[in-house]
């Protein structure tokens, strides 16, 4: 690993500049890795995940995947030019400009969740500001990472896109690497791991995490909609999205109706839930036997979960049918830790004021959903909350906005991306100030004579 980050890091040196024929070249191929290889990708993450539906891993990955190196193709000449920028009055007729440059080689790691779109969207930004990229992906989803590891020298020169293979010793060496920019998706613990080791090096880092995502039900919100939207986001991929909706904010006289809804929703989108090939699996035992453990601590505490289906978990396949679960103390895992499971908390609340005390008094929120027919409602929440992202009377799709910033804020995250902001992340804005040859510039040195003082004078008081 570390030669291959010597070798690449000098290429990165001897090439600064990066025409734009190149860029588009690159995007071209990572374009053509992902068109070319959709049924391996689709037959790779369903073997990861014991199941994942093809139309799943098609709508949620593929397609975003896709759109996003198309979107960074289309923009990325301009985004890459120079920018001109207003002169100081006192310096005219020199010349500003902004002269975006690539970092160099940057460090690309990528979770097991969304395994193609997590990897390729960063490199598609990377490759567009004219960077060399090294990847890792997770050890958690074997056979993605192999067939990416199959795959990629086919398409790119090792000293262009590279990746890492290996466990959590070799994601650790990983983020210890001097790279020019350090781009992390993944928990909120790793994520402190991962700045700690790449501040060694005074490495960037971008940490893409995740965190508790709120639902809050206004009193003017259509339950009906509000219902069909929640769990349309916590049922993808089965709740193991980073902004999937985490717990909900509800008024206590609703939670009844919320609930016999919910069964409903479930009936009518997953019949035969068991042998639904529509719906995903839990990754793997590990991450089923963690959920399973904070619903056990619920139970000892005398919260009450509310199965939607007559199914049972199986901790070995990763089967986890939808639950709810209510009369929860604020400090249980699940109120404080990630779910990652379509697992529904129910939190109540007597008014508005209240809900929003209770987001502000945990960290802020990757993403944050607020339902409500009346703006003032809506309006209102969104004014007094701090979160990476939100949705109104929707969840999820804000992700695929490309000219959406999309990242995190304190403990969800820092740095953004998407669009022109992936760009942005991994490029320089190399200031520039060119002189002109009729210039004033003799006339600010010494030896400072009445001029001097004059010019002083006539700058002070403008």
């Amino acid at each position: 690993m570390q030669q291959q980050f010597d070798i690449m890091r000098t290429a990165s040196r001897q090439d600064q500049y990066v025409d734009w024929s190149i860029r588009s070249a690159r995007l071209k191929k990572l374009e053509q890795l992902v068109m070319d290889n959709q049924s391996e990708i689709i037959t790779a993450i369903h073997a990861d995940f014991g199941q994942r539906p093809a139309a799943e891993t098609t709508m949620l990955e593929l397609f975003p995947t896709l759109e996003a190196i198309r979107y960074t193709q289309k923009h990325g000449k301009a985004w890459s030019a120079k920018q001109p920028v207003k002169t100081g009055i006192w310096f005219l007729p020199a010349r500003s400009y902004i002269q975006p440059q690539p970092l160099g080689l940057v460090g690309i790691i990528a979770p097991w969740n969304y395994p193609l779109y997590l990897v390729i969207a960063p490199l598609a930004a990377a490759l567009v500001a004219g960077n060399r990229a090294m990847l890792k992906v997770s050890e958690a989803s074997p056979n993605f990472e192999q067939w990416l590891a199959n795959a990629l020298p086919k398409y790119f020169a090792a000293d262009e896109v590279t990746l890492i293979t290996g466990d959590v010793e070799v994601a650790q060496a990983f983020s210890q690497l001097p790279f020019d920019h350090l781009f992390f998706t993944g928990s909120t613990a790793v994520g402190k791991h991962i700045m700690k080791a790449a501040a060694q090096n005074l490495t960037p880092v971008t940490l893409e995490l995740g965190g508790k995502s709120p639902v809050v039900v206004t009193p003017s919100a259509n339950l009906a909609k509000t219902v069909n939207r929640v769990w349309t986001g916590k049922t993808m991929n089965a709740g193991q999205t980073c902004i999937a909706p985490d717990y909900v904010l509800i008024q206590a006289d609703k939670k009844h109706a919320f609930i016999e809804q919910s069964t409903a929703w479930l009936d009518a989108h997953y019949p035969n839930l068991a042998d639904n090939p529509d719906y995903s699996f839990i990754i793997n035992p590990k991450q089923a036997s963690r959920v399973q453990g904070y619903l056990d601590e619920a139970k000892q505490r005398g919260a009450t979960i509310i199965p939607l289906t007559d199914y049972e978990v199986n901790i070995d396949t990763g089967f986890f049918p939808p639950m709810i679960v209510t009369d929860l103390p604020s400090d249980a895992k699940l109120l404080t830790e990630e779910i990652f499971a379509p697992v529904l908390p129910l939190v109540s609340y007597q008014d508005l004021t209240q809900a929003v005390a209770y987001v502000n008094e945990r960290d802020r929120p990757l993403a944050l959903y607020v339902f409500g027919e009346d703006k003032a409602d809506t309006d209102y929440v969104l004014a007094h909350t701090v979160s990476g992202g939100a949705c109104i009377n929707e969840t999820i799709f804000h992700i695929a906005q490309q000219n959406l910033p999309f990242g995190g804020v304190g403990a969800s995250g820092m740095g953004r991306y998407h669009g022109k902001y992936s760009f942005d992340t991994f490029s320089h804005p190399k200031a520039v100030f060119k002189q002109s040859h009729l210039n004033f510039a003799h006339l600010l040195q010494p030896p400072y004579g009445k001029t001097f003082w004059n010019m002083m004078k006539v700058i002070l008081k403008a």
